[in-house]
């Protein structure tokens, strides 16, 4: 029986990146559907239960994606809220790829050294990555700051983090690569999740920081996000950090979502989103 996966996407076309992967774990056919909300969402779900016996609803999949991750998020709770006992399918998170993309970070930050006890700072952190980052590297017991351009969009970012995983960000306003550099005097993690092409730091502002331990960029589009890194580093020392270039954790981000796919036809009854997803990644790094 072929193994279907349903590409539910928020945005007007489904991701070609996702489809991609989709293919990649291991589906023999993926199904895009573009511009889906929780009022539209209904019947599509139930073509996915309500099609194949009990023993083999295993074969169908929907995956959640899209730019926007509070849409997607309130999309992923209204599929569950179609199933019934008998009647589901595994389903999956990943708007924006923030699940895997964050967890790929963090598991390589966790993998390099522990994290309990110490000073991280996301560095424009108001995305779904950043957000997603956050609460993972606050589930692995480090202090966690969020900045952000403006005061208001740091402070509503880790009011969403804490409303979705109970935990406390702390909101730090930092319109320029100054106040960035202050944020982080005290810090021993740094991840930048800004926008692609945009440097938030420069080799000036961190390489001379005696309590920098490790670093993680996210952005892979030059000029980097933390100037006097490479997208290709995989825990490589660069002025006594250990430092993670978006292409060195990339490896991992894009193994950790094929593995996700590969797991939804396991059974008709997984739910991947942040936390399972974050647990896998640290299996695997």
């Amino acid at each position: 029986m072929k193994k279907l996966l349903f590409q539910f996407d928020t945005d007007s076309h489904p991701s070609v990146f996702d489809t991609v992967v989709g293919y990649d774990g291991g589906a023999d056919h993926v199904i895009g559907h573009g511009g889906l909300t929780p009022e539209n969402i209904t019947s599509l779900v139930e073509g996915t239960i309500f099609t194949r016996a009990p023993k083999d609803k295993k074969n169908t999949a929907i995956f959640v994606g899209g730019s926007d991750m509070e849409a997607g998020q309130t999309l992923f709770k209204a599929i569950q809220n179609c199933f019934f006992p008998g009647f589901q399918v595994s389903v999956m998170l990943d708007s924006n790829g923030s699940n895997t993309t964050a967890a790929a970070a963090v598991a390589k930050l966790v993998a390099s050294s522990s994290l309990n006890g110490k000073n991280a700072i996301v560095l424009a952190g108001t995305g779904p990555v950043g957000q997603r980052a956050a609460a993972m590297l606050a589930k692995e017991g480090a202090n966690v700051s969020l900045t952000a351009r403006t005061i208001e969009r740091a402070m509503m970012a880790c009011e969403n983090i804490k409303n979705r995983f109970g935990v406390d960000i702390t909101p730090i306003a930092a319109l320029d690569s100054v106040a960035r550099a202050a944020a982080i005097e005290n810090a021993q993690i740094v991840l930048a999740t800004g926008a692609a092409g945009i440097e938030l730091l420069s080799l000036e502002q961190w390489q001379n920081n005696p309590n920098l331990e490790m670093i993680a960029d996210a952005n892979a589009t030059p000029p980097l996000g933390i100037g006097g890194t490479d997208m290709m580093d995989k825990g490589e020392l660069r002025h006594g950090k250990i430092v993670w270039g978006a292409i060195g954790f990339g490896t991992l981000k894009l193994a950790l979502h094929r593995a996700c796919i590969t797991k939804l036809f396991e059974d008709n009854k997984q739910v991947l989103d942040a936390e399972n997803i974050f647990a896998l990644a640290k299996e695997m790094a």
